[in-house]
């Protein structure tokens, strides 16, 4: 791969050395993707698997394993080399014995935390990019357009049902706009139309199962037990959840947190910007937080504070691009994707260094 020349004639005695750096695959991969984009998440362990000369075993997530076959047949007949790319469908277990395999130089998962930290366990010596969970948050400070805010909540917390791992599910409002930003966002929520997935007037999908959609209504009435508010939603019909709306929520409540993963999202008033930021950071998860602001210093504190991979300014925590470096801190994993991220994570840098005279 690439590499960079350096001079080393900086330091007495290292007069007319040069030194080289570059990049040598690490080997072996095995790839573990989750049912949410059973395409997306397959190439963003493919793609720069093959890219830094690396070979990639990949288990697609057992509901939706066709779009990755479907995928291999296409890179098989673009000329890859046999053996490049092998997709297996297999048990856990299995799974699990191929990733300690002495051959196999790393791990890159996207799933749930209890299955990707009990998989890096197994394996202390080995590199892992953990790609996990979250309950991402967004800000609606001061100076925010509210009516895009709202809008943006809504697309960020309900599309895909919740099913993404940076969907929206805290969101904290100043006080001055609270009451107007629960109203926008509850009009946006009545607008989702649940239907065949097939038909394009459909926007609210079913849940991945009827016992997840269970789940999410379970922890619904739970939070309304203990004293929260339901504004919208907070019904089930088989595997769909409409989308939710609830205020009056405590941070130790379920749906604040850990992840829900459905088309859930509470809603909390502050005073201090201060305020809304230990709100955020009060999670065992720290993957992405979205913040609509217009002050820029507010907006660089905010940065310098907030404890995520990403911070998403006048947009929400959802909002992704596949050259960005993609990743979480605390429960949420560790290591980047995004394209030249994830080749300097599957690559060994090396320096050789030059005499010449």
């Amino acid at each position: 791969m690439g590499g960079e020349v350096l001079p080393l004639d900086w330091m007495a005695g290292s007069e007319g050395c040069m030194g080289i750096t570059r990049r040598f695959p690490i080997g072996p991969i095995v790839g573990i993707t989750p049912f949410n984009f059973p395409l997306n998440l397959v190439a963003h362990k493919i793609a720069p698997a093959l890219a830094s000369g690396n070979t990639i075993l990949l288990k697609p997530a057992p509901q939706a394993p066709l779009t990755a076959l479907l995928l291999s047949e296409v890179i098989a007949a673009s000329g890859t080399p046999p053996g490049a790319v092998s997709i297996f469908l297999c048990e856990n277990a299995l799974a699990e014995h191929g990733v300690q395999d002495a051959r196999i130089k790393m791990l890159t998962f996207t799933g749930s935390g209890s299955v990707g930290w009990a998989l890096k366990a197994r394996v202390p010596k080995k590199r892992v990019v953990l790609e996990l969970g979250g309950n991402a948050a967004a800000i609606i400070h001061t100076g925010a357009d509210i009516a895009h805010a709202a809008g943006r909540c809504a697309m960020g917390g309900f599309a895909y049902a919740g099913q993404t791992c940076i969907s929206v599910q805290r969101i904290f409002v100043h006080e001055e706009y609270y009451a107007t930003f629960c109203d926008r966002l509850c009009a946006h929520s009545e607008t989702f139309k649940p239907g065949d997935p097939l038909d394009e007037a459909t926007t609210l999908s079913p849940m991945i199962h009827e016992n997840a959609a269970k789940r999410a209504e379970a922890w619904i009435q739970e939070a309304a037990s203990a004293g929260a508010k339901i504004l919208a939603g907070g019904k089930r019909l088989g595997s769909v959840v409409f989308p939710t709306v609830l205020t009056e929520t405590t941070p130790s409540m379920k749906i604040n947190c850990e992840e829900i993963f459905a088309p859930v999202v509470t809603v909390t008033p502050y005073t201090q910007f201060d305020e809304a930021l230990s709100c955020v950071n009060r999670s065992a998860y720290g993957l992405q937080a979205g913040l609509f602001a217009s002050n820029m210093q507010d907006i660089f504190h905010a940065f310098e504070r907030l404890e995520v991979g990403g911070m998403i300014v006048n947009d929400v925590p959802t909002y992704r691009m596949e050259h960005m470096p993609y990743g979480g801190i605390k429960e949420s994993g560790f290591g980047r994707e995004g394209i030249k991220y994830a080749i300097e994570e599957m690559t060994e840098l090396k320096l050789m260094a030059l005499r010449l005279r």
